[in-house]
């Protein structure tokens, strides 16, 4: 049998034939969970977040809403790390989540496009 990982935590990548492990699958799972609409799992449907449901409002109401669910999503979905802040930046009329976490190695960032 083929080893796969000897990291305790991995998975497979998106979209490239590789794995992601350690860090980098904190990482790719908190860009799952946070594009992954709650109700569309069927197996979890309460797994994701309800970001989606701000997609169609003006940016500057939408940042806070946004924020608040990426961050209750983040908290309930992702045990392995501690959520530090989430910082919206604006492009134009669409918001980049910037996700600060910090797991027992230090602190890591993650940035999702919406």
């Amino acid at each position: 049998m083929t080893k796969l990982s000897d990291s305790l935590h991995w998975q497979p990548a998106l979209n490239r034939p590789n794995l992601v492990e350690a860090e980098a699958d904190i990482d790719q799972c908190i860009r799952i969970i946070l594009a992954t609409p709650k109700g569309s799992d069927p197996h979890r449907p309460d797994f994701g977040s309800d970001i989606h449901l701000y997609i169609d409002h003006p940016v500057t109401q939408a940042v806070p809403h946004v924020v608040r669910e990426a961050v209750e999503a983040i908290r309930q979905w992702e045990p392995r790390c501690q959520l530090v802040k989430v910082t919206p930046l604006i492009d134009g009329a669409r918001i980049i989540l910037r996700v600060t976490w910090r797991i027992a190695a230090g602190v890591r960032e993650t940035e999702v496009r919406l």
